[in-house]
């Protein structure tokens, strides 16, 4: 987490390794946002979008929860089940399965015309569109929360520890005071 003094740890270090920092709430100059893309490093700029605990994490609550409802299914009395029920516990479970997959085979980039993301949809944002970026350093995932000129926020997840430290450098590059 963040202290007043700024993030810790790795985010820390790498908020301070040669990224820019603009005014709050200035779009940052054209040398600003180039300052940017070279303190990132080469680019494009890919990575899970997921840490892999996390999405090893959710394969293994998802197996349990499969097992659970075989065995719960085989243990029950002979008495038929409601298939309203049934059909509810299915869709869940497929649910589960249509996000565990998407968290499996997510990929964050980063690049000279924007921000992308693989997900259900494909969630993208060019430079051009940023606002500010605030990075949100969760326990399950390290987000840039990006807002674009037209008010609608994107949240990037980044699973790597380089797409972390580029969220971190992008955030600084494109703060506000207003968020």
């Amino acid at each position: 987490m963040s202290t007043p003094d700024g993030p810790k740890g790795e985010y820390r270090d790498a908020q301070h390794e040669g990224s820019p920092v603009s005014a709050p709430g200035v779009t940052p100059s054209p040398e600003n946002h180039a300052a940017l893309l070279r303190a990132i490093g080469p680019l494009p700029l890919s990575g899970q979008a997921w840490p892999d605990w996390v999405r090893i994490l959710t394969w293994v609550i998802l197996a349990i929860l499969g097992v659970q409802v075989v065995t719960t299914a085989i243990r029950a009395p002979s008495q038929p089940f409601d298939t309203l029920l049934i059909v509810a516990v299915v869709l869940c479970f497929l649910g589960l399965l249509f996000v565990s997959w998407h968290m499996q085979t997510s990929i964050t980039t980063i690049d000279e015309r924007g921000l992308r993301q693989t997900w259900f949809t494909r969630r993208e944002v060019a430079w051009e569109d940023v606002r500010y970026a605030r990075f949100v350093p969760m326990l399950f995932s390290k987000r840039l929360v990006v807002f674009t000129h037209r008010g609608r926020p994107m949240i990037f997840q980044g699973g790597t520890r380089e797409l972390r430290a580029a969220f971190v450098k992008i955030a600084g590059v494109y703060k506000s005071s207003g968020v």
